[in-house]
């Protein structure tokens, strides 16, 4: 498994355990450039996940994308295996 892989297999790990709805959006001919590598819905919440290995950056496009969900008043994350604590507070603080 790849590092990059390693951190999706964490971020799905943590979201089945909170019970979120998710899925890895499937990449091809009619997909969306940029979008994030996991999306779904939490508390009646859309959030987005792009996850990165170590000091992987985000795209331009993806950057772009981002800024979208987040204008749209959804929640948007770049998760590494450094900074997985972030979607975790996230969670925590909008379970019941």
């Amino acid at each position: 498994m790849t590092p990059e892989g390693k951190v999706k297999k964490k971020v799905a790990e943590m979201l089945k355990k909170y019970g979120a709805y998710y899925f890895f959006p499937a990449m091809g001919a009619f997909g969306r450039a940029g979008v994030p590598d996991i999306v779904g819905c939490y508390r009646g919440v859309f959030f987005a996940v792009e996850c990165k290995a170590g000091k992987g950056k985000t795209t331009a496009i993806q950057d772009a994308e981002i800024e979208k969900i987040q204008k749209a008043k959804g929640h948007a994350f770049v998760i590494n295996e450094n900074n997985m604590d972030l979607l975790e507070i996230y969670l925590k603080e909008h379970h019941d």
